[in-house]
């Protein structure tokens, strides 16, 4: 063998080795993506009936391109998902799925994925990036709970029928993925609340307390995925879909007549009750996670300064009432009057 020879085969094999190094996993890495989606955007945002159950949503081809040292272009489907973000009545822009070809992702971003939740712009973009926070800030408080990825993403319109637009968007984690990362098994099993392990069940309670949000149930599964831990023989609680959190201050948000609050931003804790002991537990999470949690939002750019500001505060009130022994036991305790059930969406 030539020395030519040779070293040609040293660096074509240096590249081939090179090119199958493992890539930095999509939802390990917090840097906002850029990407572009090109599809006939005017078919797509019209399509926003919802599918009745068993039928399949209509899959739109796109292109999905981004640019940087290793340009990616890959053939993509859009779906359109979701319920009241659907609905044209109330956002311009309806949420996704983004089906991508598993078989075509090695050395991607995208390595390991195959199809993904993109929660899109439905009115404003700065409510994306505050929906995108509180996924981040759950996951500063437990593992058991949905990755997220920001992402820059501009829509082009492939017949060049409509204009689209570049907006803040973000991708979730797979359902099937947050099982597997956390040893479980999806369950369409409907299990009240009260019925799921309990330490996790509380952390998730006083979470949903900590950003003003109403609008889950374990039992009806809405907004809230149930998994099994088949080990253990337990159900545990996985939340989701936050923008009617009074954190996120959304202007469609609106509260439930029953719960009898005049704002989204007015707390009310709908959880069970759980002991003083089992609760202390979950506050001192709570209180180890503090500066990371304010953290996301303190001098964030993305942010205006009015929204980090009324943030701090609101959150200064969360932990201001877990800290008074006498105030949280009288929320979160037993025979708390602050628990008021929603008929049809309890538990």
């Amino acid at each position: 063998m030539n020395r030519f020879y040779a070293l040609f085969l040293t660096l074509t094999l240096g590249q081939q080795a090179l090119a199958q190094l493992p890539t930095v996993p999509l939802f390990a890495d917090n840097a906002p993506l850029s990407f572009t989606l090109t599809t006939q955007l005017q078919i797509l945002n019209k399509d926003r009936v919802k599918i009745p159950f068993g039928e399949k949503a209509e899959k739109h081809p796109a292109l999905l391109t981004m640019a940087g040292s290793a340009p990616l272009r890959l053939p993509v489907s859009l779906t359109v998902r979701g319920n009241f973000r659907r609905d044209a009545g109330n956002c311009i822009f309806p949420p996704l799925s983004l089906d991508l070809p598993k078989k075509k992702l090695a050395g991607t971003v995208f390595a390991e994925q195959n199809k993904l939740k993109l929660v899109t712009h439905c009115q404003e973009d700065n409510y994306i990036v505050r929906e995108y926070l509180v996924y981040k800030l759950f996951n500063e408080l437990t593992d058991l709970s949905f990755r997220a990825r920001l992402a820059k993403i501009t829509y082009r319109d492939s017949t060049n029928k409509q204009q689209g637009g570049t907006h803040w968007a973000f991708l979730v984690e797979d359902n099937d993925d947050v099982a597997k990362r956390n040893g479980l098994k999806l369950t369409d099993q409907r299990i009240k609340a009260v019925y799921t392990d309990s330490l996790t069940m509380a952390t998730v309670g006083v979470f949903q307390y900590m950003i003003g949000n109403t609008d889950w149930s374990v039992n009806y599964q809405h907004n809230v995925n149930v998994m099994i831990d088949t080990v253990r023989n337990q159900f545990v609680a996985v939340p989701y879909d936050f923008d009617y959190a009074g954190i996120v201050e959304t202007s469609y948000s609106v509260p439930d007549k029953q719960l009898m609050i005049d704002s989204v931003r007015d707390r009310i804790y709908r959880g069970p009750s759980y002991s003083e002991a089992l609760l202390n537990r979950v506050f001192a999470r709570f209180n180890e996670k503090k500066r990371a949690i304010y953290a996301l939002y303190e001098n964030n750019p993305l942010l205006e300064k009015t929204y980090i500001r009324d943030t701090i505060l609101y959150l200064d009130q969360f932990y201001a009432l877990i800290n008074n022994p006498k105030k949280r036991l009288s929320v979160f305790g037993p025979g708390s009057k602050e628990n008021r059930p929603i008929k049809g969406l309890n538990d």
